[in-house]
């Protein structure tokens, strides 16, 4: 299906940064190999004065940089959701911090249903996206999105504030999900949720960290889970499942696509051995049977929508109740355009309807 042309100037804008920022990395190679002393000068960010959460402020080398590229990320999603987005619902919302064994710990914070009643209420762990580098549960259009899926599905969304790459890698991200589940289940009755009627949700890289939660806690004996909803996940940081013949639609170079894609495994993950396991690659994952049943929400025009049709593949193969839908004519960040674009809208209302089996 051609391109809906909602898309059509945003790709030639995400074009020409992905080309300036090959451009970019490219120049700054040459300059450190330059042999007379010339200092490398980092590319530029968008300007913005906003502030990063705490979670996601850079240290280490070259943290600056990330620290400006967070702020434009953050600015940038505001931005988005006035222009395409719509502002999520009133909701009660708590604020909590979870203990990590042997590593940071987390914030996660809970969005609760309106009107639950007396009886407690599902409820789905959730993991936002971001490329395992930027994102949190303070961004807009991340926040909006949880706070509608609450309401609509009467579910309480427990959203995990996980770390940013690569001030902490893989797996500390999964062991604060696992943390994370372990703490729902055990304040179950103080938040308002039956601990029998547990899910999990998470989008692209939060996709990733989602499956993987589903597999150590199968693994290690965890809490049973009821479902896995993955919205374009990444689930095979060695990019063996990686659909290119999307981004070639686009018209993005093909070393483009491959370079951003690497770039991202790279960030995540302390070596590229660590892509062969299971917890940091869930596809490439021994067995897939006892997971929980999943919904699988991809894009046509979207390179992880390989990731996405193997995952399913490998669930069904290992007995799990598994599918897989593929939205036609969008890319990968389609669920945001709420205000804009029919299928944004579709997107939401199936995810609401894959989170009320919580219910039954």
């Amino acid at each position: 299906m051609p391109l809906d042309p909602f898309f059509e100037e945003r790709l030639r804008v995400h074009r020409r940064y992905l080309i300036d920022k090959a451009r970019g990395a490219l120049r700054a190679r040459l300059i450190a190999l330059w042999p007379f002393g010339r200092t490398p000068v980092p590319s530029a960010g968008r300007p913005t004065s906003e502030t990063p959460s705490a979670q996601s402020t850079a240290v280490g080398p070259n943290a600056r940089a990330r620290a400006r590229k967070r702020r434009a990320a953050l600015a940038w999603d505001r931005a988005e959701l006035v222009a395409v987005g719509l502002p999520g619902p009133d909701v009660r919302i708590t604020e909590h911090r979870v203990e990590v064994e042997g590593a940071p710990a987390v914030r996660v914070r809970v969005y609760h249903p309106t009107d639950p009643g007396s009886a407690p209420v599902p409820g789905v762990l959730a993991f936002f996206g971001g490329a395992f580098r930027i994102g949190g549960v303070d961004y807009p259009t991340t926040d909006a999105a949880f706070r509608r899926r609450a309401v609509d599905a009467g579910v309480a969304v427990a959203a995990v504030d996980y770390a940013l790459a690569p001030e902490q890698q893989y797996p500390v991200q999964v062991e604060q999900a696992f943390a994370a589940l372990r703490w729902l289940v055990s304040h179950a009755e103080e938040l308002g949720v039956d601990p029998d009627r547990i899910g999990v949700l998470g989008t692209s890289a939060g996709g990733n960290i989602a499956a993987a939660l589903t597999l150590v806690n199968r693994d290690r004996g965890g809490p049973p889970l009821r479902l896995q909803v993955l919205e374009v996940p990444v689930v095979d940081l060695t990019g063996a499942h990686v659909d290119l013949r999307a981004t070639r639609a686009l018209g993005i170079p093909r070393f483009i696509a491959i370079r951003e894609l690497r770039s991202v495994a790279r960030t995540y993950l302390p070596s590229r051995d660590a892509a062969r396991e299971p917890y940091a690659s869930p596809l490439r994952a021994g067995s897939h049977a006892g997971l929980p049943p999943a919904v699988i929400l991809t894009a046509e025009y979207d390179p992880l929508r390989g990731d996405g049709d193997a995952y399913g593949a490998a669930l069904r193969a290992a007995g799990v109740d598994a599918s897989v839908v593929r939205y036609q004519g969008v890319t990968h960040d389609t669920a945001m355009f709420l205000a804009v674009l029919p299928a944004a809208r579709r997107w939401h209302d199936d995810v609401v309807a894959a989170l009320r089996r919580l219910h039954a």
